[in-house]
C-alpha cells in the first residue's frame, strides 16, 4: 500500500475541535439549525488492514435519502467548516448522491493536491460533470494530463496573454458604454457580468468579431450556460426535459459548432484561443486531435467565464460596501488612464491584486475539489480504501482563525507586506487548486478581471442597494448570489 508523506500542521487545533465554533448560515432556518446541532450516529467507512497502525475513518449518513444536501446547498463552506471543527480533518459522508471522505484543513489539502504517489485520480468528477466536460484538462490524469497540459500551455504564454488583453478591453469597453445603464435603481450585477464574460470568451476563445454574429454568439453562449448548469441536476439521468438531458443536448450543440470550424482554424493564422489550440504542438511536434480540441474548448469556456464571473461579482459587492477600497482602486486606475491596456499596464494595478485575492478568499469560485483513490492508501494516518471519493474544500482553509486575522472581515492588506497571511501555510490560500492540476488559466483570469473592473471604475461609482445589504448564496455548484447581486451604478 502506498504511503503519502505529509507535513504536520504545527498550529494547535485540539481545543477548537473539542469545542466546535458555532456556525451561523445566512438565511438558515430552524430546520437547518437543528440539523447542524444534531449528533449523528457515527459509522466506520472501512476497517484498516490487519496489522497496520492506520486509523479507520468514521462518518454519518445525515437524513434518510437526502443525506446532508440541505446543509450543503444552504450553507456550503459554512457547513463544511462546522464539520471540520466538530470532527477534525477527515469525515466520511454517506451521501446518496456522491459519498465521499471530506478531507479538510490545509494539511489534508496539501496531501491530496500534491498527490506524490499518484494515489488520487480526477475521475471522481465523472458523476458530477463527466458527460458534459469529458476530455477537459481537469478530467485527465497523470501522464495523459501532463501531455495535454504541455500542448495547451502554448495558449497561455505571456505573449499570447498579452494579445488577449486588447480583445478583452475592446469587448468590455463596448458593453459598459452601451449596455450598462447607470441610474438610481438596482442593477443586477451577476447576470450582467455573466453575459459580459461570455461575450469576452466568444471573442478571445472563439474568434468572433466584437459586436457581430449576435445570433450565433447567443446560441453558443446559451449552450455553454445550459451545459454548466446541468452539473447541478438532482436527477442525473438523460430524462427529457430535465436539466441533465438538456446539458447533454447542449454539449452536442457545442461539439457540432467546434467541429465545423476546426479545418478553417488550423489553416488560418488567427490569434484566438481556438485557433492557437488547433495549431499548438509540444517540443516533439505532437498536436491535439480534433476530438481533443473540441473537448478542451468546451471545458476552457466553462472554466474561464464562470470563475471570472464569480470573482467580479464578489468584487463589486465588497468595493460597494468598502468605498475606501473602491477609491484606492480608482486612484490607481487614474494613473493608467483611459488609453489602451496591455499586460504591462495591468501589472501596475497592484491594489487590484490585493482586492482580487481577498475576494477569492472570501467567496472562492470553486470551493471544493474531487479526487478518487485508485488504490488502498492513507491520508493523515487514516485508511482510505481503493475507489473512495475524496472531497477537499480549500475554501474553508480561507476561513480559519488559526491562519487569518478576523477571517470574516474584508481586509485586502492581509495579502501585503509585512502581514502575508496567505503564507502561513502552503495551502492557506488555494483558490486555483494546487499540484499538477493547478489552474492553467489563473493569469488569464486575473488579467480579465483587472481589465473589466478598471473600465467599470473609470465610469461608475458602485453603491449598495441599501445600508447593511449582504448577499446570500446558492451553493448547489459554484456560489451564486440568489438575488442576482443588486448594485447601484452612479456615473462619475
Amino acid at each position: 500500500m502506498a504511503t503519502i508523506s505529509t507535513p504536520r500542521y504545527l498550529l494547535d487545533q485540539a481545543k477548537r475541535r473539542l469545542t466546535p465554533t458555532p456556525v451561523t448560515i445566512p438565511g438558515m432556518g430552524a430546520i437547518e439549525k437543528r440539523l447542524l446541532d444534531r449528533e449523528w450516529d457515527q459509522f466506520p467507512l472501512a476497517p484498516a488492514p490487519a496489522g497496520s497502525d492506520l486509523k479507520p475513518i468514521s462518518g454519518d449518513g445525515g437524513l434518510p435519502v437526502l443525506g446532508h444536501m440541505i446543509e450543503m446547498f444552504r450553507g456550503g463552506p459554512d457547513f463544511v467548516l462546522h464539520t471540520y471543527r466538530k470532527y477534525g480533518p477527515l469525515h466520511y459522508v454517506f451521501s446518496p448522491v456522491l459519498p465521499a471522505v471530506l478531507a479538510l484543513g490545509p494539511d489534508a489539502t496539501q496531501a491530496v493536491f500534491s498527490n506524490r504517489n499518484k494515489d488520487f485520480s480526477q475521475r471522481a468528477w465523472d458523476p458530477v460533470i463527466g458527460p458534459f466536460f469529458e476530455g477537459g484538462l481537469m478530467l485527465r490524469d497523470f501522464d495523459d494530463h501532463m501531455f495535454h497540459r504541455r500542448i495547451m500551455q502554448e495558449a497561455f504564454t505571456r505573449s499570447r496573454l498579452s494579445g488577449y488583453v486588447s480583445h478583452i478591453d475592446a469587448v468590455s469597453s463596448r458593453v459598459l458604454a452601451n449596455d450598462w445603464v447607470a441610474n438610481d435603481k438596482r442593477f443586477l450585477f451577476y447576470p450582467a457580468i455573466k453575459e459580459l464574460t461570455l461575450d469576452i470568451a466568444s471573442v478571445v476563445f472563439m474568434g468572433h468579431e466584437p459586436g457581430k454574429d449576435r445570433e450565433l454568439v447567443t446560441t453558443v453562449n446559451r449552450a455553454f450556460t445550459t451545459t454548466t448548469r446541468a452539473g447541478n441536476a438532482i436527477v442525473r439521468k438523460p430524462v427529457p426535459p430535465l436539466s441533465w438531458w438538456r446539458g447533454i443536448k447542449a454539449r452536442e450543440t457545442l461539439e457540432n459548432y467546434f467541429n465545423a470550424r476546426i479545418g478553417d482554424k488550423r489553416a488560418g493564422d488567427a490569434s484566438d484561443m481556438f485557433s492557437v489550440l488547433c495549431r499548438a504542438e509540444d517540443e516533439d511536434g505532437q498536436r491535439f486531435t480534433d476530438e481533443d480540441i473540441v473537448s478542451h474548448m468546451i471545458f476552457l469556456m466553462m472554466a474561464a467565464h464562470d470563475t471570472s464571473t464569480s470573482t467580479m461579482t464578489t468584487m463589486a459587492y465588497h468595493l460597494a460596501a468598502n468605498p475606501e477600497w473602491q477609491e484606492r482602486c480608482r486612484d490607481e486606475s487614474a494613473r493608467i488612464g483611459d488609453g489602451p491596456l496591455d499586460f504591462e499596464s495591468l501589472e501596475k494595478l497592484e491594489t487590484y491584486d490585493l482586492v482580487i485575492n481577498e475576494c477569492l478568499r472570501m467567496v472562492t469560485p470553486l470551493p471544493f475539489n474531487f479526487r478518487q483513490a485508485v488504490r488502498d492508501t492513507e491520508l493523515l494516518g487514516y485508511f482510505i480504501p481503493a475507489g473512495t471519493n475524496v472531497m477537499t474544500w480549500p475554501s474553508i482553509n480561507h476561513r480559519l482563525e488559526e491562519l487569518w486575522t478576523e477571517p470574516d472581515k474584508f481586509d485586502p492588506l492581509r495579502f501585503a507586506e509585512p502581514r502575508n497571511e496567505h503564507k502561513q501555510h502552503r495551502y492557506a490560500f488555494a483558490p486555483f487548486g494546487g499540484g499538477a492540476h493547478k489552474c492553467i488559466g489563473m493569469v488569464f483570469g486575473q488579467l480579465e478581471i483587472k481589465t473589466v473592473m478598471h473600465r467599470l471604475l473609470r465610469r461608475y461609482r458602485l453603491e449598495l442597494p441599501h445600508p447593511g445589504y449582504k448577499p446570500t448564496y446558492d451553493y448547489g455548484g459554484m456560489p451564486v448570489p440568489v438575488d442576482g447581486m443588486p448594485i447601484v451604478l452612479r456615473p462619475l
